[in-house]
């Protein structure tokens, strides 16, 4: 990258800010340091995020201690297979006192909603998510509600393999900029949860470092100002194109995945203090953003997927 092609670095001052959030964050959050950082990326991008791992791996607290850092609301979805669409966005109820239906909104209406093991709920169920994910606003009984902003899913599912559940239509994959695993803490961090316990009470506790209008002007300001070079596009298209020729695939990146692809590179430069984007800000990202939304030929279906993502892109040459 030549210095016409990019401006000068950013001010490390806002960068700072987000270092501290996370220092702060993972002192509730034993062991899971990477899992934050992804977590913060995908927010700050505007993308929404699905955890696959197993139970008791702390992916709630997770979510509580972002909404409480970030001074924005919280709600939570328990996913069961008798769940219904209005349980998510709320509906209208007869009051009697004043003979009229009055709405009563769900819990999809928070900053900050956990959708807690999603593929237990049934399709239909899971459908009612799509349009709030993807517009930002819900269509109840013919009238359309605007979300509140910033508006953030963070879905949880089980193994697919694991009994009772519904596996997530390609649409609504798609529609999640990250898709990360918690795993287990290492053995120092759960001694330390033997030592002194979970900690998630003590997040009810925390003083928010940030409220909605920086947040707002964070994420706006990484949309407007973060620096993408020709070479750096031209760079994504490639990688975009192998996973479409590929002949291991079906079907490749869509063009949301293209745009979820550069946001978050861009949050990931941001972050790291700069104002324009590297190549090593997609290559780190990708491992995240990409294998959840490209369809697999039956074949290959049941090998390790990220390792057949990876060879796909190493034969993408990066730009100098």
């Amino acid at each position: 990258m030549t210095a016409k092609e990019a401006p000068a670095a950013a001010e490390p001052g806002p960068s700072r800010k987000i270092d501290e959030i996370m220092r702060v964050s993972s002192q509730y959050l034993q062991g899971k340091d990477a899992a934050l950082k992804l977590s913060l990326l995908t927010f700050f991008s505007k993308g929404h995020l699905l955890i696959e791992d197993l139970p008791g791996l702390g992916k709630t607290t997770l979510a509580i201690a972002i909404a409480k850092i970030l001074g924005l609301s919280f709600g939570r979805i328990q996913c069961t297979s008798d769940l219904l669409p209005t349980d998510i966005t709320g509906l209208s109820i007869y009051n009697k006192n004043t003979a009229e239906f009055e709405f009563h909104p769900g819990p999809v209406f928070s900053n900050i909603l956990l959708v807690d093991e999603i593929n237990r709920a049934t399709p239909k169920t899971q459908s009612a998510l799509l349009e709030a994910m993807g517009e930002k606003q819900t269509t109840i009984e013919g009238k359309t509600y605007k979300l509140p902003n910033p508006f953030f899913v963070i879905a949880t599912q089980n193994p697919v393999e694991q009994f009772g559940t519904f596996p997530l239509p390609e649409s609504q994959m798609d529609r999640f900029m990250m898709k990360i695993g918690i795993g287990y803490p290492s053995r120092n961090a759960e001694k330390e949860i033997l030592q002194v316990g979970s900690r998630r009470e003590n997040l009810y506790s925390i003083e928010p470092m940030m409220n909605g209008d920086e947040v707002l002007g964070i994420q706006q300001g990484i949309q407007e100002k973060i620096f993408v070079s020709d070479k750096i596009l031209e760079y994504i298209l490639d990688i975009v194109e192998a996973t479409r020729s590929s002949k291991y695939l079906l079907a490749g990146i869509s063009t949301r995945g293209i745009l979820a692809l550069t946001g978050a590179a861009k949050t990931n430069a941001y972050f790291s203090g700069r104002d324009f984007v590297i190549p090593e800000d997609i290559r780190e990202i990708t491992k995240y953003t990409i294998p959840h939304r490209v369809i697999f030929k039956e074949e290959y279906e049941n090998l390790e997927k990220w390792g057949i993502v990876q060879s796909i892109l190493d034969q993408v040459p990066a730009p100098a």
